[in-house]
């Protein structure tokens, strides 16, 4: 009788795995997505990259790469128009409508979620309907109540009437319905008032939705022109954008990297406030997926 000894050393064959072909929807698919990255951030690669000539270079269009970096135009913008308090008003204004927007979403989409009162329904189609009419159709009557107030050209003007929101409040109600019923009934047990539970229950919990309203807000009122131009007059209560619209007239002198460095400098904060939200704003938009 004869036995085979196998090789201890020799290694076994490992089969070799057929990359698929790729097939024609996949190419499309990156396709789009190539496309629509560079029609995305070609317009701000282009915006930042003319901001960083000189404003003697910027008209004509010369490369980055050929006529260099330098940072002319944003002292520019500096000198000709007080950046320092237009972006304080901006601040001001932005961050105290983003914070406020979240206490009045949180306070009504609550009462819509959880609290049963009289005429529930209706005064909910009431303001979801408002998401309906344009900013352009209720500036005339709400500036007339802010001038009836005693506070046009104010600060005010811009935060008072941006505090309630009608998203925020429809968004906040949907929030508050994906959670459980049976925290409030727990909370209710253990002797928490209705404002106990709102406050310890479900405001930690909602803190997602709360950051994509703050988030939105920001970022809206951020970039806010129309408003500001209506309700305010004097240039030291001018916001960010309206101030900027004085870099103009540097577009007859042929600076266009003046105006443009202008811009960039309008666009650091709000992308700050986005990478930094990004993952609450992320959490807020899967949370219902995962129900």
């Amino acid at each position: 009788m004869t036995t085979t000894i196998q090789n201890p050393t020799s290694t076994p064959e490992v089969p070799v795995r057929r990359r698929r072909p790729v097939s024609g929807r996949t190419i499309g698919r990156a396709a789009a997505l190539v496309a629509g990255t560079v029609l995305t951030l070609g317009p701000v690669l282009w915006t930042v990259a003319s901001a960083l000539q000189s404003p003697s270079q910027s008209l004509g269009g010369g490369s980055l790469f050929t006529n260099g970096i330098t940072f002319d135009a944003f002292k520019d913008v500096f000198h000709q128009v007080n950046m320092w308090l237009l972006l304080w008003n901006s601040v001001l204004v932005t961050g105290l409508v983003a914070a406020g927007q979240m206490f009045t979403a949180a306070l009504a989409g609550y009462a819509f979620a959880r609290i049963d009162f009289k005429g529930r329904g209706l005064l909910f189609g009431i303001v979801l309907a408002t998401m309906m009419v344009p900013l352009q159709v209720t500036i005339v009557p709400v500036f007339m109540l802010i001038r009836g107030m005693g506070l046009s050209d104010t600060l005010l003007a811009l935060i008072l009437p941006a505090l309630p929101t009608a998203f925020g409040t429809f968004l906040m109600r949907q929030y508050f319905l994906g959670l459980p019923p049976e925290l409030a009934e727990a909370a209710a047990i253990d002797g928490a008032s209705p404002l106990r539970t709102f406050r310890s229950v479900y405001v930690p919990l909602a803190w997602p939705g709360l950051a994509i309203v703050g988030i939105l807000a920001f970022n809206y009122h951020w970039n806010e022109f129309f408003r500001p131009l209506i309700m305010t007059i004097s240039e030291q209560n001018f916001t960010l954008p309206l101030g900027l619209v004085s870099l103009q007239g540097n577009m007859g002198t042929g600076s266009v990297a003046t105006v443009l460095a202008g811009v960039v400098l309008s666009m650091i904060p709000a992308a700050v406030v986005f990478v930094f939200g990004q993952r609450y704003l992320r959490e807020g938009l899967t949370a219902g997926s995962n129900k």
